[in-house]
């Protein structure tokens, strides 16, 4: 998570958190339908605009490192090391977010997610809204040099590699055998014999 720096920031910062860690909380003890926006407030002892300040929707309550995994699913093309390959940069952050949603501490909260069709939605639009930004930071490299195409579709495979994975018995052999086929799918986009994606 990307730590703020000024003692404003902070402060916005921890009062998130906060608003965050009460609302899952709630949802965990009550369900998920039966906490308002207006119950988080009150036990996070904030006012219910200061709550709207910080999220969007109460869906996005259960989602609040949305933020936090978009921009580091971008970061892993736009500050990889020079000449390091984008497949295996972008498999090493999915990695890492899949070892993050398949800690014995969140099978409560994917339960609750999978019970509920307003957050599978929210979450399905969640991936594809990654989806894009993740196809925009690999179109704007110039190294790479893919059609739009090629680097949405790249992007689509790489979320659901991330998704398809969490569930999957063993995540991490699932993660290994998706992106030999996402490698081999990049290769075969290479429009001039530079398949790694390097300069």
């Amino acid at each position: 998570m990307t730590v703020p720096s000024g003692r404003r920031e902070r402060k916005k910062a921890a009062t998130r958190q906060k608003i965050a860690d009460t609302a899952l909380r709630l949802f965990l003890e009550r369900g998920y339908d039966t906490v308002g926006i207006r119950d988080v407030a009150a036990e996070a002892d904030v006012a219910v605009t200061t709550v709207f300040s910080h999220f969007a929707s109460k869906e996005a309550l259960v989602f609040e490192q949305d933020q936090d995994f978009e921009q580091r699913l971008t970061q892993a093309v736009t500050i990889r090391t020079p000449h390091e390959p984008l497949i295996p940069a972008l498999r090493r952050e999915i990695q890492a977010l899949v070892r993050h949603c398949t800690a014995d501490s969140a099978a409560p909260i994917w339960r609750m997610i999978d019970e509920s069709p307003a957050l599978r939605e929210y979450e399905e639009s969640m991936r594809l809204r990654h989806a894009e930004s993740l196809a925009t930071a690999i179109a704007a490299d110039p190294d790479l040099s893919r059609t739009t195409t090629a680097c949405r579709t790249i992007a689509r495979f790489v979320i659901d590699a991330y998704s398809l994975a969490r569930d999957a018995a063993d995540p991490q052999t699932a993660v290994d055998e998706i992106f030999q086929m996402i490698e081999a799918a990049w290769a075969v986009t290479c429009p001039s014999g530079n398949p790694t994606g390097t300069a």
